[in-house]
């Protein structure tokens, strides 16, 4: 952070892994499509206990900790800044502490304002618009939810970390407050790109930034298509049994394939070199990922494409 020029009244913007990757395909998505930097890996290893080791040939190897980084995206219209941090996990426990030293790095950083992405289970069909629902720290973000077509989030929880950093914010007389995507609640464990895409619509609208979702938008018609067949098919199947279970069979045996074949390597490595040369691209490489169920293996490598060149 010591050579990082004043940024313009910044918002913050936090994002952990949850319910339908919701919040953080969203800030993926940003980070993508606005050519956002890497600005400071946050040091987070005293909130996180090494779970398990792997054993190589014999050998012992430690394993990695769970990362988190903060991506920076200067406003050339002078507006405000935005800063994305990325957890890879939520720690354990002490998750107070742990919002209460992010806060504080990003006041540091001037950030006055804390956002957070969240999703919302409902009884919705995958084909039904995803609605966005608002939750603020102060009167004035609830206002602007309002402006903005959100809608006010009237009762309920925001569990994690996604709410504890608001309550570790509002402690510090900070503003803001929590987007949450609607979705499924039947497909809890699923991906569902259409509530990051209305999240972002959302967001887009109060923080007046330009931002393409073409991408998102074909990727979350694709998720409907899929969930939608499957949720009929599994409808159909009411009142034989044997039909439904083998319904729930199929969509239970399916998981991330073991590996991937020399040709799925090739576009992989060629979509890396088209986004390392136009980060904008970046998302376009993140949908093969995700499509072949290995986002998790080149996680690193893809926030790398973020890094300044030395």
């Amino acid at each position: 952070m010591e050579n990082q020029p004043p940024l313009n009244d910044p918002w913050l913007i936090a994002a952990w892994p949850g319910m339908g990757a919701v919040a953080s395909s969203s800030c993926y998505y940003l980070i993508a499509k606005l050519g956002m930097r890497l600005l400071e890996e946050f040091p987070a290893r005293e909130f996180f206990d090494l779970e398990s080791i792997e054993v190589k040939d014999g050998l012992i190897l430690t394993g990695p900790l769970p990362r988190s980084r903060f991506f920076v995206w200067q406003d050339p219209h002078k507006t405000h800044d935005l800063v994305v941090f990325i957890g890879e996990a939520q720690p354990p426990s002490k998750g107070a502490a742990f919002c209460g030293k992010l806060i504080e790095y990003a006041r540091q950083l001037g950030v006055r304002k804390v956002f957070t992405f969240a999703a919302m289970g409902t009884q919705m069909r995958p084909k039904n618009a995803s609605r966005v629902f608002g939750a603020a720290i102060d009167s004035g973000t609830l206002a602007h939810f309002n402006r903005c077509d959100i809608h006010m989030l009237e009762k309920g929880q925001i569990s994690g970390l996604n709410g504890v950093l608001l309550g570790v914010a509002a402690d510090y007389g900070m503003k803001g407050g929590c987007l949450l995507g609607e979705m499924p609640q039947v497909f809890s464990q699923f991906p569902f790109p259409k509530a990051s895409l209305a999240v972002l619509k959302g967001f887009k609208r109060l923080a007046e930034i330009t931002i393409d979702f073409k991408e998102l938008q074909a990727q979350a018609q694709e998720v409907e298509n899929g969930l939608e067949e499957f949720l009929g098919r599994l409808e159909s199947s009411v009142g034989n049994p044997s039909g439904a279970a083998a319904v729930v069979d199929e969509a239970e045996s399916e998981s991330p394939p073991p590996s991937i074949n020399k040709t799925e390597k090739q576009k992989i490595s060629r979509l890396f070199s088209v986004a390392r040369a136009d980060r904008s691209r970046a998302y376009e490489l993140k949908q093969e990922l995700d499509r072949l169920h290995v986002f998790h293996q080149y996680e690193d490598q893809f926030l790398d494409l973020f890094k300044e060149p030395e």
